[in-house]
């Protein structure tokens, strides 16, 4: 990730372009959403829990996000 901008920051702007365009309809949106989840739990995985994002919610909240919707690994 690069060390200039916040973990993630790449996919949450690109699930915000795609809300924007899609009247803020998240159905249309599902993707975008499971990207950024995916590379905020890889993030939260190569910092150990402790980096911080303003593009991903807590640890506990990306795992069960993924947990409920059939995605990623357990990142421990």
């Amino acid at each position: 990730m690069s060390s200039d901008e916040p973990g993630c920051q790449a996919e949450a702007c690109a699930l915000q372009t795609c809300l924007n365009k899609n009247t803020y309809s998240p159905d249309k949106c599902n993707e975008r959403v499971k990207q950024l989840y995916l590379c905020c739990q890889r993030f939260y995985k190569e910092t150990d829990d402790k980096g911080e994002s303003t593009a991903c919610p807590m640890p506990r909240v990306v795992e069960r996000w993924l947990k409920d919707h059939g995605g990623g690994a357990k990142s421990k």
